[in-house]
Formats: structure tokens, C-alpha cells, sequence
């Protein structure tokens, strides 16, 4: 038999290893020397080059940068939708530059939201139907009250019933807001949210952001070249020709 003092001596030591090999464990998101390379014209083309970040749980964090400076590419990479020439990343705890397009995709339905400047709605769907239509799409059974409470949540309870057409641009954000909260997302991806907005919509969708992070406990992932916008965020990366400044 083990003595007790043995036992203890064990338990902290296994205690102490798993921490040495996950020391991050409070990491949502891990970058690790990812680079982005494309073929063109004129040769190879570097976009992303030797990348390396780590987002916590629940902070929000902002990529900067003039255009071209590899901020949207970088973002794709992180959230699965592109993969990196090399490098790696690990998001919510799996590393899916090991994985194939469709267990990427499943990581990105369950837990993953994406905010995109452009708002991507369907433009003969009505706000609600363009919320539960990714719902609906899985198979949930609770989608039309998932998307009217995220719809309410974005301040649009109201115009729920109003087609993508008849609203404002600022409201199609906070629509295209909702779909990407209404499962109550671990990751929030934002790529220029305001950028297509006027200075006073592009005011509110900015606290909505910033509101949705503490309410839902989210995590933001913001792109953005609006360094006011950025200042809010708890971490800012610069890029600059593919890197980090």
C-alpha cells in the first residue's frame, strides 16, 4: 500500500505536469508561426507572415491595420474558414489546422459567430427569417424563439417581421448581429462591422458589440482600420505587410 504522503506527492506532481503541458488552459484561441502564402503574377506572395497571438476567454482583442495589411486573411485562418500555408491554430481547445473541412465546420456551427461587413442577409427573408435560417438549417427545434430573443437582444424586436430590403443599414447589422449570437456563441469573428455604416450607426453597433461581449460572455475577435474602435478591445495587434508590428 502507498503511504497517503505518497499519494498526495503523486497527485500534485500530475497536477503540476498537466499544467506544463497546457499552461494556456484560459486561451480560447492559439496562433502559433502560422504564414500565409499565394501563388500570383508576380511569384510567390506572402499575405500572413509568421504570426503568433493568444486570445483569452471572454477579452475582446482587435487586428488593425491599413488595408492589405493581411488583418481579413488572418481572420479566416483563426476561425477556420482558410488554413495557413504553415503554423498552426487551436480554437476552443482543438487544434483545426489538423482537421478537414467539415470538422471545421462543425466547430464553427456549435460555437463560433461571425459578424462581416457586408451583412450577407437574404434580402426576401424577413429579419426573423434570416436569424433562424441557420437554425433551421441544423435542425433546431426551438429556432423561431432562439432568433425572435436575439432579435430582441439587438433592439429589434420590432421590425422582426420587416423584410432585409426595408431596413436601415445600421439595422441589417444588428440583424446580421443577432444570427451570429442566437447560439450563444463561445467565439464572436468580426471583420469590419461599422465599415459600411455613417458615423452615428456605426456608434450603436459598436456598443452593441462591446455589450453582447459582457452579456453573453462571448469572445470578440474584432478587424477593424478604426483605431477608436480598436482602443475598446482589451489587446490590439497591428499588422503591417503580414505581420505584427
Amino acid at each position: 500500500m502507498f503511504s497517503e504522503e505518497f499519494t498526495v506527492e503523486v497527485t500534485k506532481s500530475k497536477i503540476a505536469e498537466n499544467a506544463i503541458k497546457n499552461p494556456l488552459k484560459d486561451l480560447i484561441l492559439e496562433v502559433k508561426d502560422i504564414t500565409k502564402e499565394v501563388n500570383s503574377p508576380e511569384g510567390l506572395l506572402t499575405i500572413v507572415n509568421n504570426i503568433n497571438l493568444s486570445v483569452e476567454l471572454g477579452k475582446p482583442i482587435s487586428l488593425v491595420g491599413p488595408s492589405g495589411s493581411g488583418k481579413t486573411t488572418l481572420l479566416a485562418i483563426m476561425a477556420g474558414l482558410d488554413l495557413p500555408t504553415k503554423g498552426s491554430v487551436s480554437l476552443l481547445g482543438s487544434v483545426i489546422t489538423d482537421m478537414d473541412e467539415n470538422e471545421r465546420a462543425q466547430i464553427r456551427a456549435m460555437d463560433v459567430g461571425f459578424v462581416f461587413q457586408s451583412f450577407h442577409l437574404m434580402p426576401r427573408l424577413s429579419a426573423l427569417d434570416n436569424v433562424m435560417l441557420p437554425l433551421e438549417i441544423a435542425g433546431d427545434p426551438d429556432a423561431f424563439e432562439k432568433a425572435r430573443n436575439a432579435l430582441v437582444q439587438v433592439g429589434l424586436g420590432s421590425r422582426a417581421k420587416n423584410f432585409a430590403t426595408q431596413l436601415s443599414g445600421g439595422e441589417k447589422q444588428r440583424v446580421a448581429i443577432a444570427r451570429a449570437i442566437v447560439n450563444q456563441p463561445k467565439i464572436l469573428f468580426a471583420d469590419e462591422p461599422t465599415g459600411n455604416l455613417d458615423s452615428k450607426s456605426s456608434s450603436a453597433i459598436t456598443d452593441l458589440l462591446f455589450s453582447i461581449n459582457e452579456l453573453i460572455k462571448t469572445t470578440l475577435v474584432l478587424v477593424t482600420h478604426d483605431l477608436s474602435l480598436a482602443k475598446k478591445c482589451d489587446e490590439i495587434y497591428e499588422l503591417s505587410d503580414g505581420s505584427i508590428l
